[in-house]
């Protein structure tokens, strides 16, 4: 039985919705990050990682502009500090033992290795991990939805609405191990 799970859905769909529905429910069993779109005057312009102890910190926006930062479609990609950031919550939250939220795993937060790393060390270790994943073919995301530990969720309009409860459902039958003591862990 797959001790992960990972929603995926083409954009738009609600998974980020679902994810904090689900980080509502578990409440402080819980650590990680989720990701919300910057929006201002003309749309959107990029998009920011939130932490669930509530750092929060830009990852991509349409100014980051350099020869040296790497770029999906009009957004520059912070890496830095999906890794300052978005990977010490994961760590930390894999030393406090809680179920470990990741959304996403998708183009921006793939070019970090230290991210792949990180999450692929959660999902093989002992580790439950609930997140979301990129939908499209891609050789970095789909090496994580091919693992036996995963099971992959397609998210669409008839089961978007009961998926949070179908998820916490899952975890409270399958998350049975309490949390192990905490561990001291870098402060994020």
């Amino acid at each position: 039985m797959a001790k992960s799970i990972l929603l995926t859905g083409y954009p738009g769909i609600g998974k980020t919705t679902i994810i904090k529905h689900i980080i509502a429910g578990l409440g402080d069993r819980a650590g990680g990050f989720y990701t919300e779109e910057i929006v201002g005057a003309g749309g959107r312009h990029g998009f920011k990682l939130i932490t669930l102890a509530g750092k929060e910190v830009t990852i991509a926006h349409k100014d980051f502009r350099s020869p040296t930062v790497p770029r999906v479609g009009r957004y520059g990609v912070d890496v830095p500090a999906i890794e300052r950031v978005g990977v010490r919550a994961l760590r930390r939250a894999m030393a406090e033992r809680k179920i470990i939220i990741v959304d996403e795993i998708g183009s921006m937060e793939l070019f970090s290795q230290a991210f792949q790393d990180t999450v692929m060390e959660a999902i093989m270790g002992e580790h439950h991990v609930i997140g979301s994943i990129m939908g499209s073919p891609q050789p970095e995301a789909d090496a994580f939805k091919f693992l036996a530990q995963v099971e992959v969720r397609e998210i669409d309009r008839r089961n978007r609405d009961d998926m949070p409860a179908r998820i916490l459902k899952w975890v409270a039958t399958t998350v049975t191990s309490p949390r192990a003591a905490a561990q001291p862990v870098e402060s994020e």
